[in-house]
């Protein structure tokens, strides 16, 4: 990965990636989150060399900056969270593509995302309560916004909110999954035996890690 629309390609695949030029110097080319309008990935050229700005996880921020030379702190940037990256040939192009990656993630975190992600974590023939999808989402406290968030779940089939129950095992109201028996339905076919609208917690609430 050498030349800037190689990395504009890999950049646009990202869900509701879009290019933008909004500086009057068109070397400055980035690619945004839709919705948020949050950049993740700056391109230019400087110095006859393509470089990048990407917002690496805080973790991961230093790790980069010392094992490869041409990862440097970030170029017309805030220097704690952005790096640049050099393509003068010296990375890896797994390694471009990882913080590229890491930088749509970063932007694109969101408690909400949080939530969806845990709830995903829930296996089948298990159930997980409000509170304990919070904690797995980072946020001990935030047990009523999970309710929230799963009320607007974007996708059920891929975010199995129906293995979410309050903290005594009972089933969510009947608003929440489209009728009073749908989330009990749901369950049973997952191998979970449901007693007037509850679940038996010692039996089917999963162990956190």
């Amino acid at each position: 990965m050498n030349t800037r629309q190689e990395v504009l390609d890999y950049g646009l695949s990202f869900e509701n990636a879009y290019l933008d030029m909004p500086f009057k110097d068109k070397n400055w080319q980035l690619v945004r989150v839709k919705d948020s309008k949050k950049t993740f990935l700056w391109t230019y050229e400087r110095d006859g060399y393509i470089n990048l700005n990407v917002k690496p996880d805080p973790d991961w921020r230093d790790f980069w900056r010392s094992a490869y030379k041409s990862v440097i702190p970030g170029y017309h940037l805030n220097k704690e969270h952005w790096n640049t990256i050099i393509l003068d040939g010296s990375i890896s192009e797994d390694d471009i593509r990882r913080m590229i990656a890491e930088s749509y993630d970063v932007i694109t975190d969101t408690p909400t995302k949080r939530i969806y992600e845990a709830v995903k974590k829930i296996p089948k023939g298990h159930v997980a309560t409000y509170a304990q999808v919070a904690a797995l989402a980072g946020e001990p406290k935030m047990a009523r916004a999970v309710g929230n968030a799963l009320h607007k779940n974007p996708k059920p089939d891929e975010i199995p909110c129906f293995r979410v129950v309050n903290s005594k095992g009972e089933l969510s109201k009947e608003f929440a999954f489209g009728g009073k028996e749908a989330q009990a339905k749901l369950l049973i076919e997952d191998g979970i035996e449901v007693d007037d609208f509850k679940v038996d917690l010692d039996k089917y609430k999963m162990n956190l890690p």
